[in-house]
């Protein structure tokens, strides 16, 4: 898998992003635009003036991308998963967190550093059954069962956690997470966890 690392010029770079990725490959988002293939795993620093529409792009062509912030918090993450990202972390995190991010994205899941998933599954509602008013809508679309398997997700669990906790196939799970997103209008598990949250003003407020 190519690592891709997003920066203005398109040489600058930290250099335990180096460290984590001795083969990496720097660019700036107009060559990204152009060069990124479906598969590469893509950094994208949140400095960018454009950030949201490069996470957005590029994830829609299958790249696989992940946020980096000088000052993350809990909007910009959203913010961040909802464009498409997979990963949300700091810029200066260390190697070992890069390789683990990369990993774990890899493989279709998610990551956010450990206070901030902390902070997603407090504020997340706990009953999908009894939506507030203005997203009700948007769960009525769901069947019992998805609504059951979307509250997992949002708890963190793995599709072999759901199954194993729903006694069903995990690739019945598969198939309920496929009607899920297809329902929403979302792209994968990060989207669905930014659907089912708190409004953002309300997160960022309860982080100050």
């Amino acid at each position: 898998m190519v690592q891709v690392f997003i920066c203005p010029s398109g040489k600058e770079e930290v250099p335990r992003w180096r460290e984590a990725f001795g083969d990496a490959l720097t660019q700036d988002p107009d060559q990204a635009l152009q060069e990124v293939a479906s598969g590469d795993c893509v950094w994208v620093p949140s400095r960018l003036a454009n950030w949201h529409q490069l996470v957005a792009t590029l994830s829609q062509r299958g790249a696989i991308v992940c946020v980096l912030s000088l000052a993350p918090d809990a909007r910009e993450a959203l913010d961040a998963l909802g464009a498409g990202a997979r990963g949300y972390a700091h810029a200066l995190s260390s190697p070992e967190v890069l390789r683990q991010m990369s990993l774990v994205t890899s493989h279709n899941g998610v990551w956010v550093y450990p206070e901030l998933m902390a902070q997603f599954l407090s504020t997340t509602w706990q009953a999908l059954g009894e939506p507030e008013p203005d997203e009700s809508e948007v769960l009525q679309a769901l069947t019992q069962r998805e609504r059951a398997v979307a509250l997992l997700v949002t708890r963190g669990r793995s599709n072999k956690e759901i199954a194993q906790e729903l006694c069903i196939a995990e690739r019945t799970v598969k198939a309920h997470l496929g009607a899920i997103y297809r329902k929403l209008g979302l792209r994968g598990r990060a989207q669905l966890l930014v659907k089912l949250s708190v409004p953002k003003a309300e997160l960022h407020h309860s982080m100050n």
